[in-house]
């Protein structure tokens, strides 16, 4: 059952009024392929245009974003987070990888928000790095974690 469907089908916002509050947290994944052209830009762990250093751009473009999830999708529950932290790195395979941490003491969880928050900072790599190539392709976003609530996710 979806759980933002009314049982006339209609959407509706989930009501947590009867949940337990516990601290939750989610991490989600957006992994960015650049081409090398844009890799040959990167220098001491991250790449500098002239809009910037894009990895420090990103980050805050992210925590930003993940503050904003309740304004951009429109059943999500308006979440004053606890924390919020991206990580990037170039992995071995010269992907950019982007991980969201996003916390909450809450009755609902914060999958949405660290999703929306790795998404818009690989965004925003994108964003930085097109004067350089257009041929960036963001992978893939995915939840990779998540605990508290009714049951926790790990990601193999």
């Amino acid at each position: 059952m979806l759980t933002h469907l009314d049982e006339k089908g209609q959407a509706t916002m989930v009501d947590v009024s009867e949940k337990q509050v516990s601290r939750r947290s989610a991490t989600a994944r957006s992994v960015v392929v650049l081409p090398a052209e844009v890799l040959e830009q990167l220098s001491d762990g991250d790449i500098q245009t002239k809009k910037g250093s894009v990895f420090q751009t990103a980050i805050i473009a992210g925590i930003m974003a993940a503050k904003k999830t309740g304004d951009l999708i429109p059943l999500c529950h308006p979440l004053g987070l606890d924390n919020c932290t991206i990580n990037i790195r170039v992995n071995d395979q010269n992907e950019v990888v982007i991980d969201c941490t996003a916390t909450i003491t809450a009755k609902t969880g914060v999958e949405m928000e660290a999703l929306v928050g790795a998404s818009i900072a690989a965004l925003t790599v994108y964003d930085m790095c097109k004067a350089l190539s257009h041929d960036i392709v963001i992978k893939e976003t995915k939840l990779m974690e998540k605990t508290g609530g009714k049951r926790d996710f790990r990601r193999a």
